[in-house]
């Protein structure tokens, strides 16, 4: 039984930011898991250039859509159901964020942030739902993974109010989601800590050993932890876990209670 429990081997799997850091983590992960890739990313370019960098791992196609057009969204999904019979896996990563002090914070980071971060993965589970469905079986669902965030959890300690309260709202999401969809589509949602992304950069420039010290497993997120954690929610091992938020961040908000 092992470790086939653990194959997502001939899936395929759209990753939405599939171009960069976390999203391209699990892009590259899947590819090299033996499951066929679609990524997108607003631009052409950035699609093309992780496109390249990432065949080398697998069968894998990009597509630029933003996410935060429904239009665009409806093309995506079309895109891919011109492609192929079904989808296995819809991996909501693509997202934004805004940072400012409170009394600086404007209105229109919330249109933005909770835009791209809670609406779009809800339109593309909904416009992806057909897709979906035509490649679950009772043995083995489809999924639609949510990528949400620690900030959702814990009080982070930097103005990030939209972000916070985007990724707190997609884990909420995730669970009626998943009481809706099952039996035949299982959501569940990833929440990282601090990963070498383009986003957490300065962070980890400014604090990176401190954030490393304070982990329970004294270091920052590395991009097998959170292929492997998604690989594991696409695959048979996972086929009794839905309306979960698995934070990953190696114990900072459920041990330490550490303001990010």
């Amino acid at each position: 039984m092992f470790p086939e429990i653990f194959s997502v081997a001939g899936k395929t799997v759209l990753v939405t930011g599939g171009t960069r850091g976390i999203g391209y983590m699990i892009a590259e992960g899947y590819l090299r898991a033996g499951a066929r890739v679609y990524i997108s990313s607003r631009k052409q370019d950035a699609c093309d250039e992780a496109r390249k960098a990432l065949s080398q791992y697998g069968d894998v196609h990009a597509i630029a859509c933003d996410v935060s057009s429904e239009q665009q969204c409806r093309a995506l999904i079309d895109a891919i159901a011109a492609r192929e019979p079904g989808l296995h896996v819809l991996v909501n990563n693509a997202g934004a964020s805004w940072g400012a002090p409170f009394d600086e914070f404007p209105g229109a980071a919330f249109d933005k942030v909770l835009t791209a971060n809670v609406k779009a993965p809800f339109t593309l589970a909904q416009l992806a739902r057909p897709l979906l469905e035509k490649a679950s079986t009772a043995a083995d669902p489809a999924r639609v993974i949510n990528i949400g965030s620690i900030d959702g959890l814990v009080v982070p300690g930097f103005g990030n109010y939209s972000y916070s309260a985007s990724k707190a709202a997609i884990h909420h999401l995730t669970r009626h989601l998943a009481a809706d969809l099952a039996p035949s589509i299982l959501v569940n949602a990833i929440a990282p800590g601090p990963f070498p992304t383009k986003m957490m950069a300065k962070a980890l420039e400014e604090a990176g050993d401190k954030l490393a010290e304070a982990s329970p497993v004294g270091r920052i997120g590395e991009p097998a932890d959170i292929a492997a954690t998604a690989v594991f929610l696409s695959s048979i091992a996972s086929n009794f876990i839905t309306g979960a938020v698995i934070p990953l961040d190696g114990g900072l908000a459920t041990t330490n209670g550490i303001r990010l």
